[in-house]
């Protein structure tokens, strides 16, 4: 072969790069799917949580004094039994009245940790149980649900289903600050994420009283610890002493916090002891049901007949009035809209 023949030969054979093209195909690079990211933070919850839970700071068992006296709250023995005699002269047992440490805690759908919310610590009266009596005849959960706020509750079981209004280990300086720092730590829980865990122990507090409450909750104020987390006190015909207590806390809080006492003729005498009270220390208050419960509100509401007591967190100036409330208390927003309700007929 001639030298002319070898470089047309050359000139014709393919290059690499031509190679490569005539060969196998590659497959076309596939489209990136762009996902959007999950949420930041934790969520709003879909569905209500409730628990029943021991508390480690219960209200009872309780083997202490009864305050301003040197005589043992545990008075009474049966053999091994040891029991507490109420004012009436009833002895009620520690094994059946004063040994229940559980505590109701409620997560309404829609509660949103991202945002702004209360817990709201209810102390039911005498004669009560967590499940019988606040959750079913009082509606406390399905009140709080209804009234579309951002708020948790917690209810220690008291004096378990008896005529007693003793306070328990409410009646230790600072076991108000210890109860509610265990509840937002169960509330965390029942929530289910730990990052949570600081929008509990930052919520404010309402203290929310019914009728045998009243212990709980005065010596919570004046002794209890951690006042400042106290955004408000509602008092629902639950006024049957310790006025001096309510109104040292109002003094102290005046420009800071709610207060709010509904009553019937049962505990008209007392409400008119701490109207009295607040006006010695010039702090203004209103005889009537206020349009909003800001910081510094003072609110007495009569609410007729002593009849009413017995279904007072039902009914007391309007039907389901803890769920009215609630919504009266601003710079909390609405989680869920609240019930549509049925128009009574003329």
């Amino acid at each position: 072969m001639n030298r002319r023949a070898l470089l047309l030969g050359a000139l014709l054979m393919p290059t690499a790069a031509h190679a490569r093209t005539t060969g196998k195909q590659k497959p076309a690079p596939k489209a990136v799917v762009h996902r959007p990211a999950p949420p930041a933070g934790p969520q709003p919850l879909k569905e209500a949580k409730t628990q029943l839970v021991a508390f480690n700071a219960s209200a009872f068992p309780y083997r202490g004094l009864i305050p301003g006296t040197k005589k043992p709250f545990l008075d009474a023995h049966e053999g091994r039994r040891r029991g507490h005699t109420t004012p009436k002269g009833d002895v009620c047992w520690e094994d059946t009245t004063y040994s229940d440490r559980r505590s109701l805690l409620y997560l309404p759908a829609g509660y949103n940790p991202q945002l702004p919310s209360l817990i709201v610590l209810f102390l039911h009266g005498q004669g009560a149980t967590l499940e019988r009596d606040v959750i079913g005849r009082q509606g406390i959960p399905r009140q709080i649900a209804e009234s579309g706020q951002n708020i948790a509750l917690v209810a220690p079981q008291l004096a378990f289903d008896a005529p007693d209004s003793s306070a328990g280990n409410f009646w230790r300086p600072g076991h108000f600050a210890a109860y509610i720092d265990e509840a937002a730590e169960r509330l965390m829980r029942l929530y289910g994420d730990k990052r949570v865990g600081p929008h509990f122990n930052a919520a404010g507090v309402v203290i929310v009283s019914y009728s045998g409450g009243y212990l709980s909750a005065a010596y919570s104020l004046l002794y209890g610890g951690a006042i400042h987390r106290i955004k408000g006190l509602i008092l629902m015909d639950s006024l049957y002493g310790e006025e001096e207590k309510v109104a040292g806390w109002a003094a102290a809080r005046r420009r800071l916090a709610f207060l709010l006492s509904a009553y019937t003729e049962s505990t008209k005498d007392e409400n008119a002891m701490l109207r009295s009270l607040l006006d010695r220390r010039r702090i203004p208050h209103a005889d009537s049901l206020p349009k909003t419960l800001t910081p510094g509100t003072m609110a007495f509401v009569s609410c007729g007949s002593w009849e009413m007591h017995g279904d007072f967190m039902t009914r007391a100036w309007a039907p389901d009035p803890l769920r009215q409330a609630l919504t009266m208390i601003p710079g909390y927003p609405m989680v869920r809209p609240p019930p549509v309700r049925a128009k009574k007929r003329a």
